[in-house]
């Protein structure tokens, strides 16, 4: 019984390590890339930079050219706007090549883009030093929403608005957020990071094409059969046998001790001892 009760401690003990590594594996897998289009590249400046000098213009650049009716915003360190609207851009090819998905005959396959086109957006002036924020919402080819923001610190000198300049407060037209309405925004997938020290803050995180798998349904499915087959070995693992011999049957008699058993019912037949003569 004991060692019965060792057998099954060791068994359960292999299967909670199986299963912790092919969660942690689970776990490490790299997210399905997105299948929307038109997304945003890169940018000048970088998401996480630090900028030391006042800019004219922000320049956003996406895969695809952004719609004429896209709504683009920068926000100073105290909540008001500094932009003062925005134009295209000359096109430029990328440092980093980057990947979207398109639905092929009912499959999605790669597509890789090596131009950004951008949109520029005047920055009328830099109140102070802090944190910048510049948002964007268009909506690409494919009709799904491409919206997103990026931050970045500046350390130069204030500058003062333009005369007769307000703060603008306008949002986005209402033919745009019709557009944008309930399509779900998405994030394209560099080959490489564009900035090794920069991390895009406003990326969310990439979902899987639509009709494809999840990620973790295969190191889910792994979990299970392996767990399965530990199970059904543990249950199949024969007995060990007694040492001295080969296992009675259950339910045999015990074997007398001091020499062959007798058949049942037999008679001891043993000599009369003789006496000395």
């Amino acid at each position: 019984m004991r060692s019965r009760l060792v057998t099954v401690c060791h068994v359960v003990c292999r299967t909670v390590v199986v299963l912790a590594a092919l969660l942690v594996v689970s776990l490490t897998l790299p997210a399905a890339p997105a299948s929307a289009h038109g997304q945003l590249a890169t940018s000048t400046p970088l998401t996480g930079t630090v900028v030391r000098k006042p800019l004219a213009q922000i320049g956003l650049y996406f895969t695809e050219k952004p719609a004429a009716n896209a709504h683009f915003t920068v926000t100073g360190p105290n909540g008001s706007r500094v932009d003062s609207g925005w134009s295209y851009g000359e096109p430029k090819r990328l440092d980093k090549p980057v990947q979207e998905y398109f639905m092929v005959n009912g499959v999605f396959e790669p597509r890789l883009y090596h131009t950004g086109f951008p949109a520029m957006v005047t920055v009328a002036h830099w109140p102070a030093k802090g944190r910048y924020t510049a948002t964007y919402l268009t909506v690409a080819s494919d009709g799904e929403a491409v919206r997103g923001n990026l931050t970045f610190d500046y350390q130069g000198p204030s500058t003062a608005a333009p005369a007769g300049w307000t703060a603008p407060t306008n949002g986005p037209e209402p033919a745009l957020l019709a557009q944008a309405e309930g399509t779900p925004s998405a994030s394209a997938v560099p080959l490489a990071t564009l900035d090794p020290a920069v991390t895009p803050a406003a990326a969310p995180p990439a979902s899987p094409p639509a009709g494809g798998l999840p990620p973790w349904l295969v190191p889910t499915a792994v979990v299970l059969v392996v767990g399965a087959i530990v199970v059904v070995a543990a249950r199949r693992r024969p007995a060990a046998r007694p040492s001295g011999g080969a296992a009675r049957p259950r339910g045999a008699a015990p074997r007398p001790r001091g020499g062959a058993s007798r058949p049942r019912g037999a008679t001891d037949r043993r000599p009369a001892r003789r006496g000395r003569r």
